[in-house]
């Protein structure tokens, strides 16, 4: 049963205005269930809708979307399932991002980047049942280090200062989802976007994803308030900037995103041909080895 209040994913996005270019990659995309193949984990805070990988794989023909990172998703917990299958039947143009426990064994680890999984999730956001101690998360690190994969964290604004100094101890590579929801009222002068901003163009280290205006818009569609934001840290790190649809957009109540109108944003956000090809294609393809 879906829990009230969450809506289904867009059932007819727009066609894109201009085709996104050859080899685009959504570095940020899920899949859930279906629920009778891949069961949701009963600790998840949220039941969605299912979402499974024949509706993305038809939706990222539709867009003009090549490759993808399929990021694991707190409602089906630390079972990587559903995502590693979606990675068995993309192929070699799918990416994966695990959600592990500290316990997590070098041959389930093997196995995963046999498949495609190239990093691990941390999720700090409370409310989705993040935030474990830092301990947890170092032994995690210790576990993957052999398959030089990255990490990918998820952390509310408020969390930045506490959370900076831990992120700067990993010695891999940091993908930084959303944005870190810094908050589009606050724009580029908050306290918050300033530490962003801060790790992202003084270290080499940090990727940004400029994703999920729909979720920090105080406005609603196109989300031009959130523009700044992105195209402040888009300046700051052009070879470390990411793009995702978050597709199929969980625990969205206020209303559902149009996939084809994010497409339109990010093209008009990289203004150009080189811009896009780098953000777009080339950025991807280094950090995920496409």
């Amino acid at each position: 049963m879906v829990t009230p209040g969450y809506l289904a994913f867009h059932p007819n996005p727009k066609t894109p205005a201009v085709r996104p270019p050859k080899g685009t990659c959504d570095s940020h995309c899920h899949v859930f269930g279906p629920a009778l193949q891949f069961p949701f984990s009963p600790s998840s805070t949220y039941e969605p809708v299912d979402a499974p990988k024949e509706a993305l794989f038809e939706l990222h023909r539709f867009l003009g979307i090549d490759r993808s990172v399929i990021v694991q998703a707190s409602c089906h917990g630390t079972d990587n399932s559903a995502m590693v299958d979606t990675l068995k039947t993309g192929g070699e143009n799918y990416r994966g991002i695990a959600v592990v426990d500290a316990g997590v064994s070098a041959n389930e680890i093997a196995e995963m980047h046999e498949a495609g999984v190239r990093g691990v999730r941390f999720n700090f956001v409370k409310r989705l049942g993040g935030g474990k101690p830092l301990d947890v998360y170092r032994t995690i690190l210790s576990k993957i280090k052999p398959h030089d994969w990255h990490v990918v964290v998820y952390f509310d604004a408020e969390d930045i200062d506490k959370l900076a100094p831990f992120l700067k101890e990993i010695d891999s590579p940091v993908v930084i989802d959303h944005m870190g929801r810094s908050p589009a009222a606050e724009g580029t002068v908050g306290h918050a976007f300033g530490l962003l901003h801060a790790l992202v163009s003084s270290d080499d280290r940090f990727w940004v994803k400029i994703s999920c205006a729909e979720r920090l818009s105080l406005v609603g569609p196109p989300y031009h308030d959130v523009d700044p934001i992105a195209l402040s840290l888009l300046e700051a790190a052009p070879d470390r900037i990411l793009w995702g649809t978050d597709w199929p957009h969980p625990n969205m109540k206020s209303h559902m995103p149009d996939d084809g109108l994010l497409v339109d944003r990010i093209m008009k956000i990289c203004t150009t041909d080189a811009i896009r090809q780098q953000v777009l294609v080339d950025n991807p393809a280094r950090l995920y080895g496409f």
